[in-house]
């Protein structure tokens, strides 16, 4: 029997605040609000929905838990992959001037792409990367 294709269609990320992250997600990052609703809001992005949930809304209606994890704790990481090496950049610059504060300034990395990080106001890892001269092939053949 073969596998029936698994395919992401969603990424929630889980929240202290709703409004709060609707703020960040169409003000600071852009992404257009596509719904809305009691302690959810969604965005719209290429291939993906983002969405984002309260700790406390999901686990009142499905019993899933609200431990909220201490400050600084990363458990897990969004990447956005850009065009361009400039454009993270760009983008790098953008954000910054609009309060986003990132782990540093953007960076070539050994898996061969420019890459700056950041956590939005929950604590969720960003990764802004482009890959840089060769793509993503150029690193997995320098590590076979």
């Amino acid at each position: 029997m073969s596998q029936p294709k698994k395919t992401i269609t969603d990424v929630c990320v889980l929240v202290e605040d709703v409004e709060r992250s609707i703020a960040f997600y169409t003000d600071v990052m852009g992404f257009r609000l596509r719904r809305k609703a009691e302690g959810f809001a969604d965005f719209e992005a290429k291939n993906v929905i983002l969405a984002a949930w309260e700790l406390d809304h999901i686990s009142r209606h499905t019993g899933v838990s609200n431990l909220r994890a201490p400050e600084g704790a990363l458990k897990g990481c969004i990447a956005m992959n850009l065009d361009k090496p400039e454009d993270i950049d760009a983008m790098y610059a953008d954000l910054s001037a609009k309060g986003v504060k990132f782990q540093g300034p953007p960076e070539n990395y050994e898996w061969n792409a420019r890459c700056a990080y950041f956590t939005d106001p929950d604590g969720m890892l960003w990764e802004l990367y482009a890959w840089l001269e060769g793509g993503p092939d150029s690193w997995h053949e320098t590590y076979q």
